[in-house]
């Protein structure tokens, strides 16, 4: 679904199917391509800026741990809208190989269009 046939919203939603997708096909250039440099992560850790792509992915198998295998959103819950950012209220579990789940981890993703391109720019996670 294009922008043009539902809005912000769908643009967003679409921004996070990618994401996942790109994350689950361990794809760091479709994954980085998902995401605005900078992009912020605030998590009980602090604060997490990448001013760009090339730790992100690596960064990102380093806190899911080596028995991560895949990841899917629970729900994705748009709480505000712009003509230009949606906040969106999503949980997503992280699974084993065999499907069993490791965790499952409430956020609020921020994603904005920034020069025509809509990109998650900062998240605040429950995540490690």
């Amino acid at each position: 679904m294009s922008e043009a046939e539902g809005g912000p919203e769908a643009a967003a939603l679409v921004v996070l199917d990618r994401h996942i997708a790109a994350l689950n096909a361990r794809d760091p250039a479709a994954l980085a391509a998902t995401l605005h440099f900078p992009h912020y992560r605030l998590s009980g850790a602090g604060m997490k800026i990448w001013d760009g792509p090339v730790h992100y992915f690596s960064d990102f198998r380093e806190r899911a741990g080596s028995d991560w295998h895949h990841s899917a959103w629970d729900f994705r819950n748009v709480v505000a809208a712009s003509p230009d950012k949606v906040h969106l209220d999503v949980q997503f579990t992280r699974y084993r190989e065999d499907g069993s789940a490791i965790a499952s981890y409430r956020s609020i993703w921020v994603v904005t269009r920034i020069d025509g391109r809509w990109a998650a720019q900062l998240r605040s996670s429950f995540a490690t």
